[in-house]
């Protein structure tokens, strides 16, 4: 637990009490509003809905977001931290240029243009110097010749800093280090690199096409036509379809008609010789 003074150890036990939260969850949130310097705060604090924001006069967030009463009593207790910090000595004094204080660079630095904090990181700039921050860590970088207009954390967990000047963003990691451990080397998240396996399918491509060039017709050499007359066959197989009905037609009738002559046999109206006749005349006709 963050240490506190005497005093600042009675006002939480206060807060806690009114406000019906264990002694921890005052103290993570004290910490919270502190870090936030006095008028924001992240916090991730399970008694008040898990993690949430605020900021002073202005937004509110709690993870149960349709609450309005856990909103309400999150905006009360911050503000109430706030000026409990901003009226007494909560914490204890740390010398200056030692790590938890609020001047935590090295003093030989001077005073800073502009100092801030992303979660677990703080930094300050100086005239020709960066200070960075990290778990208890500083750093020192010569900025060289960049006027550095602002420092930004790179979203995604990662602890890697980066800055504006007047030649773009610059990533801090690429500054000379003056002392200090530096900050860990951004993991490269470039996956658009050809793999090896790729090249070589493509090599092999490229060697499949060549070795098949050769068996490529001329764009300029005429092409023989292979494609069938549709029309032509369309017509013949029609032909050779009407000339099979017609047959078809005209043996069907030859035959009714020997049937018939047959009956004309029988009935007596016909000779045998006529019958044959006439048969004859018939059969010819298929």
């Amino acid at each position: 637990m963050q240490k506190l003074t005497q005093t600042g150890q009675n006002l939480v036990n206060d807060v806690a009490r009114r406000y019906n939260l264990s002694v921890d969850a005052v103290v993570h949130m004290l910490v919270a509003v502190n870090n936030g310097g006095g008028s924001m705060a992240q916090f991730n604090c399970p008694e008040l809905g898990g993690g949430g924001q605020w900021m002073r006069g202005g937004m509110t967030m709690v993870g149960d977001m349709f609450n309005n009463g856990l909103k309400n009593t999150v905006d009360n207790l911050c503000n109430e931290l706030a000026n409990i910090l901003a009226n007494n000595q909560v914490f204890p004094v740390i010398p200056a240029g030692t790590p938890g204080s609020s001047q935590w660079w090295p003093m030989d630095l001077g005073s800073p243009f502009s100092s801030g904090s992303q979660n677990n990181i703080r930094y300050a700039v100086f005239p020709q110097r960066l200070a960075v921050e990290l778990n208890g860590q500083v750093t020192v970088y010569d900025t060289l010749d960049h006027n550095i207009g602002g420092v930004s954390q790179q979203q995604g967990g990662d602890t890697s800093l980066t800055f504006s000047s007047q030649y773009g963003t610059v990533a801090v990691s690429s500054l000379p280090i003056i002392h200090g451990a530096g900050l860990p080397k951004p993991v490269q998240t470039n996956f658009a690199q050809p793999s090896s396996n790729n090249q070589q399918m493509n090599n092999g491509s490229q060697s499949q096409s060549q070795g098949n060039s050769s068996f490529n017709q001329p764009m300029n050499s005429p092409t023989p036509n292979f494609a069938p007359n549709f029309a032509q066959e369309e017509a013949a197989n029609n032909a050779s379809n009407n000339n099979s009905n017609s047959s078809n037609a005209a043996s069907g009738d030859v035959i009714a008609l020997l049937e018939k002559l047959g009956q004309l046999r029988s009935a007596g109206v016909l000779t045998d010789d006529e019958f044959n006749a006439k048969k004859q005349s018939l059969l010819s006709r298929i």
